[in-house]
C-alpha cells in the first residue's frame, strides 16, 4: 500500500528534529568533495563525456562550482532520440509487473541516499533544507505511487464484452514511443523524475533534458535506473535550450512531449511540436495564485499560510501565493501581521540549519526582481522588502528581500503577470464575491487558497474558482505543497494542457493510448 514518504514530519512526530538536522549536516559535508565533478550525457546506454562543458554554479555562492556538464549538439540530441526510437520495442514488451520492480527499486535508493540527494538540491537550486527534503520525497512519492497505480490496473488491460459468441474482445493501453522530458530547475528532482516516471513505466522510452540551471538532481536519477533498462530506454542530455530543446521538439521521431516551464515557452513548443503530427503534449505552465482573506478568517492562520506559499522557496513555485484578495475590514490588521512575519524571515545560504529565504535561481531572475520592485515604487506601496541583499556574506548570491506591495492599480502588470519570485501583490475587497471575481480575473488557473470560517464562502469559493488545485484554511500553506496521490497537481486555463494532475490517479493514462483486441473463435 502506498504511502508518501514525509521524512521532516517523521522526525517532528518521533522528536528527533535534532537527529534530522545531525543527518542533514553530515549530507552536507559530503556532497561538497563531489564539486567540480565532471559529468557525462547519457546516450544509448553509455556514458559520454565531452571537452566542450558548461559550469553549474551555486546560487547562493556563485564561488562554488558544482559541477561541468556537456554542452550536448544537434548530433548528440538526435543520436539520443534515434537510440530512444531503437530501445522502444524491447522495453515496451518488458511486463508491467518487472517495470514496476526496477521503479519500487530506485525509489528505495533514493529514500536510502535522500539526505545526501537534498544537500545537492541546497547547493544547485538554493532550497532551504526543508524545502529541498520535501522535493526528494516527492520524488520518492512519485516512483511508488506510480508503480502501485500500474499494478492497481493490471497494466491497464482489460477483457470487454464480446460483441458476439465467437469474439473475445479486449481494451489494452499501450506506450506512444519515445517522450522528450523537459524539465524545470525548480522543482529538479521531483518534477524531472515524475514526468519521467510516468512516461517510463508505462513502457515509452525517454531522452530527459533538464534545465541547465539545476541538472545535478536529475543525473542521479539517470545514472540511478539506466543500467536497470535496456539499453537507451532513458537518455541524458543537457544543453542549451535552443539546440537541445529545439531537436526534441522538431523531431518527427518524438512521439511526445512532457514539459513543465513558463507559459510562453511551453505555448510555443506546443505550437511547433503539433504542426507536423497529432501527438500528446503534457505541459504545466505556471500560475499567478490567489489567496482570499475573509473578514471571518483566523488572522494567524491566514498570514501563516500566506507567507508560506509566498516566500516558500523564494516564490519560485508554479504553485506560489502572488496575490492576495483581503476583506477590508481586517486588512489593517492582516497586513500589520503579514509583514511583521516576513520580516523577521531568515535569509541566508539554504544549506544551513536556519535559514528560511534563500536565493533566486540566477542573474536575471535578480535583474527582473530588480525591475519589479521599481515598478512597485512608481505605481504602488512597497510595505516591506523591494531591495536586493548585498552584504559581505550575501554578495556572491542571488538574494532579494521578500517583498509586499499595496495600492497598485487595478490589473497592473504585477497583479497580471507572473513573476516567480518573492513578491506579493494585495488587493482589498468590499465582498466576496468582488473578491472570487478578482482571483478568477486572470488568465491563469493553477492553485489557489480562501480563508474563512463562513462554510457557505468555503462552498461558494471551490464551486465557483477557477483553478485546478485548491485550499481552504490551510495554515501550512495556503496555495503550495500538493501531496502525491492525494492532491493531483493540476492546472486549469493558461496554467496547464492536459487537465491531468501529475500524483493523481488519470497521470499516467496520457502516456498511454487505447487499442481494441478482437480474438475470433
Amino acid at each position: 500500500m502506498f504511502e508518501n514518504e514525509r521524512t521532516w514530519n517523521r522526525f517532528v512526530e518521533n522528536n528527533s528534529t535534532d537527529d534530522f538536522h545531525k543527518k542533514f549536516d553530515s549530507a552536507v559535508s559530503q556532497v561538497q568533495k563531489d564539486f567540480g565533478k565532471n559529468y557525462p550525457l547519457i546516450i544509448g546506454g553509455k556514458e559520454i563525456f565531452s571537452n566542450d562543458n558548461f559550469q553549474v554554479k551555486s546560487p547562493a555562492d556563485k564561488n562554488l562550482i558544482l559541477g561541468n556538464f556537456p554542452t550536448a549538439t544537434k548530433e548528440n540530441t538526435l543520436h539520443a532520440i534515434e537510440a530512444a526510437k531503437d530501445s522502444f520495442y524491447k522495453w515496451s514488451l518488458t511486463p508491467y509487473q518487472k517495470r514496476v520492480q526496477i521503479f519500487r527499486e530506485v525509489a528505495d535508493v533514493f529514500s536510502h541516499d535522500k539526505f545526501s540527494l537534498a544537500a545537492i538540491l541546497c547547493f544547485e537550486n538554493g532550497k532551504n533544507r526543508l524545502e529541498a527534503m520535501g522535493d526528494l520525497d516527492e520524488s520518492i512519492d512519485f516512483m511508488r505511487f506510480y508503480a502501485e497505480q500500474l499494478e492497481v490496473n493490471e497494466g491497464f488491460s482489460k477483457e470487454t464484452k464480446s460483441a458476439s459468441r465467437n469474439e473475445r474482445t479486449a481494451s489494452v493501453l499501450k506506450p506512444y514511443g519515445v517522450w522528450g522530458i523537459i524539465s524545470p530547475f525548480n522543482f529538479p528532482s521531483a518534477i524531472a523524475i515524475g514526468m519521467t516516471s510516468g512516461a517510463l513505466i508505462t513502457g515509452n522510452t525517454v531522452v530527459l533534458k533538464p534545465s541547465s540551471d539545476a541538472p545535478i538532481s536529475a543525473f542521479k536519477f539517470a545514472e540511478a535506473i539506466y543500467h536497470k533498462l535496456p539499453p537507451a530506454a532513458i537518455n541524458f542530455v543537457t544543453g542549451a535550450g535552443s539546440i537541445v530543446g529545439k531537436t526534441i521538439l522538431e523531431s518527427t521521431l518524438v512521439d511526445g512531449i512532457a514539459f513543465t516551464g513558463s507559459k510562453e515557452v511551453g505555448m510555443t513548443g506546443y505550437s511547433e511540436f503539433e504542426t507536423k503530427r497529432p501527438r500528446p503534449f503534457i505541459s504545466e505552465m505556471g500560475g499567478k495564485n490567489p489567496a482570499i482573506i475573509a473578514a471571518s478568517s483566523d488572522i494567524e492562520k491566514a498570514t501563516d499560510g500566506v507567507l508560506r506559499a509566498a516566500f516558500g522557496y523564494s516564490g519560485q513555485k508554479c504553485s506560489a501565493c502572488s496575490r492576495v484578495y483581503v476583506q477590508k475590514s481586517i486588512a489593517p490588521k492582516f497586513l500589520e501581521r503579514l509583514v511583521a512575519k516576513t520580516s523577521a524571515l531568515k535569509i541566508g545560504k539554504p544549506w544551513e540549519k536556519d535559514a528560511y529565504i534563500g536565493p533566486v535561481i540566477n542573474e536575471s531572475a535578480v535583474k527582473k526582481f530588480q525591475k519589479a520592485s521599481d515598478l512597485a515604487k512608481k505605481d504602488g506601496t512597497i510595505l516591506c522588502g523591494g531591495s536586493v541583499v548585498s552584504d559581505e556574506s550575501h554578495k556572491d548570491g542571488n538574494f532579494v528581500v521578500p517583498t509586499i506591495v499595496t495600492n497598485l492599480p487595478k490589473d497592473h502588470e504585477l497583479i497580471r503577470e507572473e513573476l516567480f519570485l518573492p513578491f506579493l501583490c494585495v488587493e482589498e475587497f468590499e465582498n466576496f464575491d468582488e473578491a472570487l471575481a478578482m482571483a478568477n480575473k486572470s488568465n491563469y488557473g493553477l492553485t489557489a487558497g480562501v480563508f474563512s470560517q463562513d462554510k457557505n464562502e468555503i462552498e461558494t469559493f471551490f464551486e465557483k474558482i477557477e483553478a485546478g488545485v485548491t485550499y481552504a484554511n490551510r495554515a501550512a500553506s495556503a496555495t503550495t505543497g500538493a501531496m502525491v496521490g492525494a492532491q493531483p497537481f493540476v492546472g486549469w486555463k493558461d496554467s496547464g494542457i492536459s487537465g491531468k494532475g501529475a500524483g493523481g490517479e488519470y497521470y499516467l493514462l496520457q502516456f498511454l493510448r487505447e487499442q481494441t483486441q478482437t480474438r475470433c473463435a
